[in-house]
């Protein structure tokens, strides 16, 4: 029975429900509980943005707020999962990530591979991305393509309350770490979410809209606005098939590569920072695996090599939307074939 949650609500109820089901499900982080064991309201924060709100009241000590100390209770939650729980941290911005980064991915992602295959490490590391929140610098990255880069781990990046719950399951009964990329502009959003428990596998992406003539990929809060430029696009004629990638690593590179030949134009969309970013790499996957199917060059829409600005003027500049999307779908589409090139040099 599906119903209307929001994405906040979808965490939540994942969580909630994986704890009921298996005990060795435990939560922990900076302010999950918010003021543990104590009465009153005001003190239980679940979290800086409550998506934890409500846990401890029904499942106790298995949910524990920590120190300030990312590299303490990351690795504590390590070592927990090496030892038979299935631990689900929250780092509470994935800016933080340097203060823990060693225990990620120098430990969690290299056990199974060093331990010949023996050791599992069935730990989900839950963190906030996106700009847009007015949040600053140092708290507005988006940084899954680091991780992505680490063999060993595996991450998630959903763009919908359906996909929330499913994948978030899906990343707690995994025996190997998952980290868990939530972005803080998606909680407010509404969707149908399943009263029951379902997953969602890892390494399918989705294709959120079909389309002939340009292959849009994308990623969590940017599939939303590549659905809004499609729309408009739509309206002059040009139909775009939108991918939502949901995994980094795994990649569904079946998905991408099968559309980016369909329709000959491709546009990757990506929040972060274009350098060494997932729009470099899928873009670099196309033009290697695709590039007879290719009718135009492979468009990236990114955000600026810059730090994420404070200033809300120059912050909403930074942020890729609809309409530079819509633009580097336009400039695919108008762009003369590499046949009709060819013939005029």
């Amino acid at each position: 029975m599906a119903r209307t949650l929001s994405f906040q609500q979808a965490v939540n109820e994942a969580l909630d429900q994986e704890m009921a089901r298996d005990e060795s499900v435990i939560v922990m982080g900076e302010d999950v509980v918010g003021g543990q064991g104590a009465e009153g309201e005001m003190d239980a924060w679940g979290g800086v943005l409550g998506v934890t709100k409500g846990l401890y009241g029904k499942h106790g000590d298995r949910v524990m707020d920590t120190p300030i100390s990312e590299s303490a209770f990351v690795g504590a939650a390590i070592g927990a999962a090496c030892s038979g729980m299935r631990p689900v941290v929250e780092l509470m911005f994935n800016d933080f990530m340097g203060v823990c980064f060693d225990q990620i991915f120098n430990q969690a992602a290299k056990f199974r591979y060093m331990f010949g295959g023996k050791a599992e490490t069935p730990v989900v590391i839950r963190t906030m991305i996106g700009s847009g929140f007015r949040a600053a610098a140092q708290h507005s990255q988006s940084l899954y393509s680091l991780f992505t880069h680490i063999p060993g781990l595996k991450c998630v990046v959903p763009a919908t309350p359906y996909d929330v719950k499913g994948l978030l399951i899906e990343a707690i009964r995994d025996n190997d770490p998952v980290i868990f990329f939530e972005h803080k502009k998606l909680y407010p959003l509404e969707g149908e979410v399943p009263e029951e428990l379902y997953t969602i596998p890892f390494g399918e992406a989705e294709v959120v809209r079909e389309g002939e003539d340009v292959t849009i990929i994308t990623l969590a809060e940017m599939v939303h606005e590549s659905l809004k430029a499609a729309s408009g696009l739509a309206a002059d004629g040009i139909e775009c098939e939108v991918i939502d990638l949901r995994t980094t690593s795994p990649l569904d590179r079946e998905t991408l590569l099968e559309s980016a030949a369909s329709t000959g134009r491709v546009v990757v969309v990506d929040e972060a920072n274009p350098r060494c970013s997932m729009a470099t790499d899928i873009s670099a996957l196309i033009a290697q695996d695709a590039f007879d199917s290719l009718k135009a060059p492979i468009k990236m829409v990114t955000a600026p090599h810059t730090p994420v600005p404070f200033a809300d003027n120059l912050e909403d500049l930074y942020k890729p939307g609809a309409e530079q999307i819509a633009s580097a779908v336009r400039s695919v589409v108008e762009h003369r074939t590499w046949e009709t090139t060819a013939s005029r040099s």
